[in-house]
């Protein structure tokens, strides 16, 4: 097995991409967005990038949770039916978007982003202190936990804001504490749908634990400003990301239909 397939300078970019895709998914997720393309950028085939970005991707989520876990911001104990949910969504979307085309959801995806970010910017006051709860912890557990989960494993761009605005809609937490709720369920869902890459071989291994490490310490810094600066912070990010992640998604969808528009009307 090659361990590494791109030299010692490529190497050291993809993992300041790492640093810099961590601290940005511990905050309002979508740290995809920077590592998949760098991945792609560098020659590694799509199954592979998609693979190695998990891996990378699980060492920011572990970092980030087990900070917030560390400061109370998460009790596991309530949690415990919500996290097998996500573990199980994850691994079944995984193994299902290996046998069914994507298309129809990366074409209805830009639009469920974009409303989130729209969503967070112009109801300031959302997520500002905590409120009454709407959904049982059962039902939530299969909403939040098993579909969004599913979602992860299937396709996963988004994942972290999804998690996050059920938290804060659903369970009625505050924006602080819903981000750091949806990481704990971040990363189990990648986890899920990491052990199903490695089964199938996917996973640059060498590549991927130099991410990896870069991950831990962006998404380490990034937990820590969650809970110093809250939701100061982390709205702008999640509306600043929605809006990124909605044009690169139409962007790869409709590239070209957008490139040969602006020329027919210059």
């Amino acid at each position: 097995m090659e361990w590494f397939t791109v030299g010692p300078e490529i190497l050291g970019i993809l993992f300041v991409v790492s640093l810099l895709a961590g601290f940005i998914d511990s905050i309002a997720g979508g740290g995809g967005l920077l590592a998949v393309p760098a991945l792609l950028a560098v020659g590694i085939p799509p199954a592979q990038a998609l693979a190695t970005n998990k891996l990378q991707s699980v060492g920011g989520s572990f970092s980030a949770s087990l900070y917030f876990i560390r400061r109370g911001a998460v009790n596991l104990s309530e949690q415990k039916l919500t996290i097998a949910l996500t573990f199980v969504g994850g691994v079944a979307g995984a193994i299902l978007v290996q046998h069914i085309r994507a298309d129809v959801l990366r074409q209805v995806l830009p639009i469920l982003v974009i409303g989130i970010g729209l969503y967070f910017l112009f109801t300031p006051r959302l997520g500002e202190n905590d409120r009454q709860r709407r959904l049982a912890a059962v039902p939530f557990a299969f909403i939040g936990g098993g579909c969004i989960g599913f979602y992860d494993g299937f396709f996963g761009p988004g994942a972290g804001s999804f998690y996050a605005l059920a938290f804060v809609t659903l369970c009625g937490f505050n924006l602080a504490k819903s981000t750091a709720h949806a990481k704990v369920l971040n990363f189990t869902s990648n986890l899920g749908s990491l052990l199903f890459f490695i089964l199938g071989g996917k996973v640059l291994w060498g590549i991927g634990l130099v991410m990896l490490v870069g991950q831990v310490l962006g998404a380490r810094l990034g937990a820590q400003m969650v809970l110093t600066k809250g939701q100061r912070m982390i709205r702008p990010m999640i509306v600043v990301v929605s809006f990124v992640m909605s044009c690169k998604l139409l962007y790869d969808n409709h590239g070209t239909e957008i490139y040969q528009w602006i020329n027919m009307h210059i």
